[in-house]
């Protein structure tokens, strides 16, 4: 099995530090910056997010075909981040510019850079996402590899949370339009070094050939039948859903429930905090355990915090802190696990009907992932749109003022007890992925249908 060196680690979870730009800006600056900073109604904005979700329908599955079939002397999943660096960072930045349109013009302006906004991620993020597979077999090293990837994802979020409110302060002085702007512009340029820096410093040391007989409907029909597929499918939406709720409620709930607006920053700070550290110690801590039973007792820890949050009165702003830096830290040693979940189906389905499909594979866990960012973002807006929320109200009703704390705290546990009756069903134990990958590498060295890389010959 391969060693995974530092500079391999770091290299591809840089990657995903750019992608955290994108990803952290929507779940937590996207939904407040539509309503309260470029002018669109709850209502409109949940619908765009909902709506915009239908095109990934086709362009996730799409994707991963493409990737599937990609064969370059670059290898099969960095030229995208070659390729896509670019438009990644001007997107990125278009989507938090405010137009001087009318309102109609508005909604146009937003629907049009939200879905390039969500193209342009599907086009770096499908491959970056399938690359584990490639880089290395070994199950303990993809976890300690996600480990760092998260770690350095939460890096993105840091920077979302701890640069970009005060960058809208500093550039904007005042004008929250113009500092939107300005704070995504620099880190839309970062995003773009980033991603080359990635591209530069991994490396795919397996080269898979691009499977004879292979066509779309053969390769989806696979992927229905394959019942760990579905159920990973099913548990990333909920997961992420939860995620989205929770996140878009956030600065909602520190605004008005705890009535402090001047601690956004710090909120979002010590929380992102907790994300890396908890991203970082997942395969410290629970890599001695069987991952699917850890993740269950992982579920019940943070269900019972979120519930505490809940209970606890707003004035105790210390407390509310401190819960939730727990809460994000606890979380977090499953994220890694989360993606893990993919690549064990990517081996089930080798080892099950001899096609690997990491492209496809992947292209629809991002696709349950963005119907669970549509889903997540529609309802916030959604609900409170119905509970008649106004962001021209410096002060809020009390039912309002309950919905956001129920957004925050309660309707994440809902959808975190789905996720512990879908691992109920999961089947891809520690015992069982093992069993998968030494008799995946068997059979490829019997059939020649790996070519290790040359520098990394000698282990296998």
């Amino acid at each position: 099995m391969t060693q995974l060196t530092m500079k391999d680690k770091i290299g591809y979870g840089l990657g995903d530090t750019a992608c955290g730009f994108v990803w952290q800006a929507t779940m937590f600056l996207l939904a407040y910056f539509y309503t309260d900073v470029f002018g669109l109604s709850a209502g409109i904005m949940g619908t765009l997010f909902l709506v915009s979700r239908v095109l990934d329908a086709v362009t996730d599955p799409l994707m991963g075909l493409l990737v599937d079939r990609t064969r370059t002397r670059h290898g099969q999943f960095r030229p995208f981040l070659l390729w896509g660096a670019i438009p990644f960072g001007i997107v990125c930045v278009l989507t938090f510019y405010t137009p001087d349109f009318s309102a109609q013009g508005k909604i146009i302006y937003a629907c049009v850079t939200y879905i390039l906004l969500t193209l342009v991620y599907t086009f770096v993020n499908v491959p970056y996402c399938a690359m584990p597979g490639v880089i290395t077999a070994d199950p303990k090293e993809r976890h300690a590899l996600q480990s760092w990837r998260f770690f350095l994802a939460a890096a993105g979020s840091l920077a979302i949370s701890g640069i970009a409110l005060p960058l809208v302060s500093i550039i904007g002085k005042g004008n929250e339009q113009v500092g939107y702007f300005g704070a995504m512009c620099v880190l839309g340029l970062s995003g773009v070094v980033l991603l080359y820096v990635c591209f530069f410093t991994t490396k795919e040391r397996y080269t898979f050939e691009v499977q004879p007989g292979s066509s779309v409907a053969k390769d989806l029909k696979l992927l229905l039948g394959n019942t760990q597929w579905r159920i990973m499918c099913a548990f990333k939406m909920m997961a992420t859903c939860s995620n989205v709720v929770r996140g878009g409620a956030t600065l909602y709930f520190v605004k008005y429930v705890m009535d402090h607006p001047e601690m956004a920053t710090q909120f979002l700070l010590y929380g992102s905090l907790a994300t890396m550290f908890g991203s970082l110690c997942s395969s410290r801590l629970l890599g001695r355990f069987d991952r699917v039973t850890a993740f269950k007792w992982i579920i019940v820890a943070y269900s019972l915090i979120s519930l505490l949050i809940f209970v606890t009165p707003a004035e105790h702003i210390a407390l509310i802190f401190a819960l939730n830096i727990l809460f994000l830290f606890v979380f977090n040693t499953t994220t890694p696990l989360q993606w893990l979940m993919a690549s064990d189906v990517v081996d089930y389905e080798e080892s099950r009907s001899g096609r690997r499909l990491d492209g496809l594979v992947f292209s629809t866990y991002l696709f349950s992932l963005k119907i669970g960012l549509a889903i997540g973002g529609a309802v916030v807006g959604w609900i409170l749109a119905y509970v008649n929320y106004s962001a021209s109200s410096s002060v809020q009703p009390v039912e309002v003022l309950t919905t956001i704390k129920i957004l925050f705290c309660v309707v994440p546990v809902v959808l975190y007890a789905g996720m512990f009756i879908m691992l109920s069903f999961y089947k891809l134990t520690d015992a069982r992925v093992e069993a998968i990958s030494q008799q995946l590498i068997k059979h490829r060295a019997a059939q020649g249908e790996v070519v290790p890389d040359a520098a990394t010959a000698a282990s296998h």
